[in-house]
């Protein structure tokens, strides 16, 4: 199965002193060791790389060239399959976004969720669960241990 990362999961399995970061990490490894795929598309990475580097949300902020560091080993790594915005996904976005009437702090998620619909995905790993249930497309996985 393929699984699209969220970038909520991603910061907690990225960031050591995150308090989800221990269950990220395995849940992380458990879909590994199962030999599930990862899909990543790239607005995950931009908003990983604005998040992590915020001195407001952590104590020990990466740098942006460490963060963009991160962000590569991602893109890159062979169990990724790389998911992109098409035009499909696109008119995607605006239907559901006028459909569930979501407003401005919804519109990278729904994005995102469009993304992954558009390229076969509909396994997402998130801590926000209630940020795409409102799609009814998706299974939502979310790590125990994770924030609520």
């Amino acid at each position: 199965m393929i699984y699209g990362l969220d970038t909520t999961f991603l910061i907690e399995a990225e960031v050591l002193e995150h308090p989800g970061n221990s269950a990220a990490r395995g849940f992380l490894s458990d879909l590994l060791d199962d030999g599930h795929t990862l899909a990543l598309a790239p607005q995950v990475l931009s908003e990983f790389v604005h998040i992590v580097t915020d001195s407001r949300r952590f104590t020990r902020p990466l740098e942006v060239t460490r963060a963009l560091s991160h962000a590569q080993q991602w893109w890159n790594s062979k169990e990724v399959v790389q998911t992109f915005p098409t035009q499909e996904s696109t008119k995607l976005f605006m239907e559901w976004m006028i459909l569930h009437k979501l407003g401005r702090k919804r519109i990278l998620d729904t994005q995102l969720a469009a993304t992954y619909f558009a390229n076969g995905v509909d396994n997402i790993v998130t801590t926000n669960v209630r940020d795409y249930s409102v799609f009814g497309c998706f299974t939502l996985c979310k790590p125990s241990g994770s924030d609520p």
